[in-house]
């Protein structure tokens, strides 16, 4: 992409800054954040920063295209409150897509979840069935209607994107998440000081994790084919937890045994196994991950080395 005025809703988070600073190289790109996760020392000097929330009326949607990926972006963020849950997920994606679209954008990308998949120890397609089992994934889900009716009935693409596992670790914008970051990020930082890692269960849980990067040029691919519909980004492998704290004592140099705790999210709920299916994207775009497990390990160790 370029040449273009682009906006990014939770533009100074992890993701957001990540995609903001890297359009901004060819673009005039505008960052929005709350401030709630993001921070606008995450955002180089050529992203204009913009301190509102998603709700407020007057944004700057005034742009070719909107990337929309402010969120309370998990389980437990929207269990706290599931009223501002539905508030910020659902009411801010239709306050910011609505502005735009009366401002005149025709090109929407937006954050959805590959929580709705539930466990999958296979690839998930997108058309396969889907199921709610929490206000989070509820909230993601209503933003894919919202979507689909604004593409149905408004001159707008609607391309909603969901992510399997992102991850980048402490050395970059993921750091100021904390505790929400992705496990890891918070595995590698605990075990770099010597700290055992906490994992639920046994540690058998599997995820697809998929490095910053790669979600990065999908977001900006989907705009640039000015896609429709529901897509997957992930890497179609999946890494045990147990063997994700082996691969980083190697790696660090460490011999540190992780502890085990009880889960405290509900099994009912939890979400014990991801893997995606990427092959709509690939064929739509071209896109596919380039970065592997083991390389997106050894960055994520080597500010500690």
């Amino acid at each position: 992409m370029q040449d273009q005025r682009i906006l990014v809703t939770g533009g100074a988070g992890f993701i957001g800054s990540n995609l903001a600073n890297h359009l901004a190289t060819e673009n005039d790109v505008v960052a929005l954040d709350d401030g709630y996760l993001g921070t606008p020392e995450n955002l180089d000097d050529g992203v204009e920063y913009v301190g509102a929330s998603v709700l407020d009326d007057d944004l700057p949607t005034d742009v070719d295209v909107v990337f929309h990926l402010a969120a309370l972006s998990s389980y437990a963020m929207h269990e706290e409150n599931p009223q501002r849950g539905a508030r910020v997920n659902v009411e801010g994606f239709v306050n910011v897509v609505e502005q735009a679209v009366q401002d005149g954008c025709e090109t929407i990308v937006y954050a959805s979840t590959s929580s709705i998949y539930g466990n999958r120890t296979e690839p998930s397609p997108e058309d396969m069935d889907v199921h709610v089992n929490t206000g989070y994934e509820a909230s993601k889900l209503a933003r894919e209607k919202y979507a689909e009716y604004y593409s149905n009935f408004h001159d707008v693409t609607c391309a909603g994107m969901r992510f399997f596992s992102v991850y980048q670790g402490y050395g970059g914008s993921e750091e100021h998440k904390g505790e929400y970051a992705n496990v890891i990020a918070q595995f590698a930082d605990d075990m770099a000081h010597g700290e055992a890692p906490v994992l639920y269960g046994d540690g058998t849980q599997t995820r697809d994790f998929t490095h910053v990067s790669d979600i990065v040029r999908g977001l900006e691919l989907a705009a640039a084919n000015r896609l429709d519909g529901v897509y997957n980004l992930g890497t179609g492998e999946s890494y045990s937890f147990n063997t994700l704290v082996d691969m980083l004592n190697d790696e660090l140099g460490t011999d540190i045994e992780p502890e085990y705790v009880e889960n405290p999210i509900p099994e009912d709920v939890y979400v014990h196994d991801t893997m995606a299916d990427s092959t709509k994207m690939m064929e739509a775009t071209g896109w596919e991950p380039r970065i592997s497990f083991h390389e997106g390990i050894e960055e994520v160790c080597a500010q500690y080395q």
